[in-house]
């Protein structure tokens, strides 16, 4: 399908792009308001061993999660063995990511929610497997099932701005741009510092046709930071929005420079093509 050169809108690739630059491990697919198509995405980087705090303790626990980086399947058979012995809360856990790490990601996103709805882990706890039940379910392209995850995340943990934007991701994903803001909005409260949330909550106030705010939030950013790609690559979209093609153009090429082999790259490299390709476009 040929498209419209005159509307770029960033979906679920420029979230992972947003998320690479931060170190995280999930993606997502194409929004359905984005114009252009999403870049492909790598496989995300598990976080192994897993952020604080634990679920379980222990030596079987670390070396079974010290198996996902380099075997994968071995950390899974070693997981399933030792449930059936007994290993409760930390085979489960361990099961769960090796399943992600061997591309069953849907699999392992169940398992994960299973284990933070049922485990007698203290609340933070179980509202961190929660949170990596969100980042599964938007490496799956679900985030109807990752904004659930989220909400559950969230009711026992709700000052945590990690947990806020990941829920707002799967709110952007879903054209549910009303949603992410008031996630962001709390995040960026509680820690004024997130340049990752004020691009995303740019995004979402594009998506809701409010750019004067995306501008403002994108301002902000770069304030913090003027090299920061995904901020750059926003700005430039809201600046082809605002017939400021030259700007359009320095920003997203400026993306390229500092983030040459990114998805953020991706992204603006084919923001430029349909920018050359002229505004008749159809």
């Amino acid at each position: 399908m040929v498209m419209n050169s005159r509307v770029t809108v960033i979906g679920g690739a420029m979230l992972l792009a947003i998320a690479v630059a931060l170190g995280a491990w999930w993606s997502l697919g194409t929004d359905p308001a984005r114009d252009v198509a999403a870049a492909p995405l790598a496989d995300p980087d598990l976080p192994v061993p897993p952020v604080p705090p634990r679920i379980a303790s222990g030596a079987d626990y670390e070396r079974c999660l010290d198996m996902i980086a380099t075997d994968a399947a071995g950390a899974s058979a070693l997981a399933e063995t030792w449930a059936a012995s007994g290993g409760g809360d930390g085979a489960r856990h361990c099961r769960a990511l090796a399943e992600i790490a061997l591309g069953e990601t849907e699999t392992g996103a169940q398992l994960l929610e299973q284990l933070a709805a049922t485990s007698h882990a203290p609340a933070l706890a179980r509202a961190s497997v929660f949170g990596q039940a969100v980042q599964a379910w938007l490496i799956a392209d679900t985030p109807d099932r990752a904004y659930g995850a989220a909400t559950q995340a969230l009711a026992l943990a709700p000052d945590d701005p990690d947990l806020l934007i990941d829920r707002s991701i799967a709110a952007v994903a879903m054209n549910r741009a009303k949603d992410a803001i008031t996630d962001l909005t709390r995040a960026i409260a509680l820690d004024p510092g997130r340049i990752d949330a004020l691009v995303l909550r740019a995004t979402a106030w594009r998506q809701a046709a409010k750019l004067e705010q995306a501008k403002a939030d994108i301002d902000r950013a770069l304030e913090i930071n003027p090299e920061f790609p995904e901020a750059l690559l926003e700005r430039g979209i809201l600046r082809q929005r605002m017939d400021d093609r030259n700007g359009a153009r320095a920003d997203w090429e400026h993306a390229i420079a500092l983030a040459p082999d990114s998805a953020t790259a991706d992204l603006a490299q084919q923001d430029l093509a349909l920018l050359d390709a002229g505004p008749d476009l159809r």
